[in-house]
């Protein structure tokens, strides 16, 4: 199979990135309802459906807007209008889905955290997505730069280029590994597992984006790495809390070791 795969359906090419983020959504949206009928959801089913609705419509503004911000130096024309307009970025997509979801329970007074149920669902509905931009190659902005290493692979223009979408696949295997476990454990509460899910995939994005031939436009980062930092602050309570609890944990457990 060649990269990028274009199929030809009935004499059509068929996008096969479109494919699989379509798939993603209703995989991932499918899960979301499972995983809700099998668990005890204090949110009532209203709360949930404006909960919803404000993610999607936070992440499909957020989405557009870091879509927008990839290309921060282009040469507009009516062709890169079309592109720029037609860019998305899941990033853009998950933190303004998180600002959605923030304003939503504002406005009907949800105060309980809401995130925990969507953390698989939205793990899931990712790694199909990134199933879409690995088959596209080099027609969508989510390959690498070259490289001489062994891992290196051509993604349809030529050139050894680091195959990101493959590294972000094992990423979100291995980190819904540990987070089932953490759930299982029950070592969290409520809200938790979402917080470190952000956390993490947000700082795995900072990281592997300096693989990526992005323009580096702002203190040496791109408007992802810009949106990974804030989203970090965002949750820097999380991190800190975190951090805390362990030294007081340390702190009152020293001085029955020492007796």
């Amino acid at each position: 199979m060649e990269i990028p795969f274009e199929p030809i359906l009935f004499g059509i090419k068929v996008n096969i990135h479109l494919i699989m983020e379509y798939l993603a959504f209703i995989v991932g949206f499918r899960y979301y309802v499972f995983l809700r009928k099998r668990s005890t959801d204090e949110i009532s089913s209203n709360n949930r459906l404006s909960i919803i609705i404000g993610a999607t419509l936070g992440a499909l503004i957020g989405s557009r807007i870091i879509g927008f911000l990839e290309y921060p130096f282009i040469n507009f024309s009516e062709n890169t209008w079309i592109e720029l307009l037609n860019a998305k970025s899941i990033m853009g997509g998950l933190f303004g889905g998180l600002l959605g979801v923030e304003i939503a329970k504002k406005i009907i007074g949800e105060k309980r955290s809401s995130g925990d149920l969507f953390t698989f669902p939205i793990i899931l509905g990712i790694f199909i997505g990134r199933i879409g931009c690995f088959l596209s190659g080099t027609n969508e902005f989510t390959y690498g730069i070259e490289t001489k290493s062994i891992l290196g692979m051509d993604l349809g223009d030529g050139v050894l280029r680091q195959p990101l979408a493959l590294y972000e696949l094992v990423f979100l295997v291995l980190l819904a590994i540990v987070l089932k476990q953490i759930q299982k454990k029950k070592i969290l509460k409520s809200g938790g597992l979402f917080k470190w899910f952000m956390i993490s995939y947000f700082g795995f994005r900072f990281l592997i984006e300096f693989l990526k031939p992005n323009e580096f436009f702002i203190l040496g980062l791109s408007s992802v790495q810009i949106l990974c930092v804030i989203c970090l602050l965002y949750y820097y309570k999380t991190i800190f809390f975190v951090k805390e609890s362990r030294h007081k944990n340390q702190d009152i457990r020293q001085p029955t070791e020492n007796f």
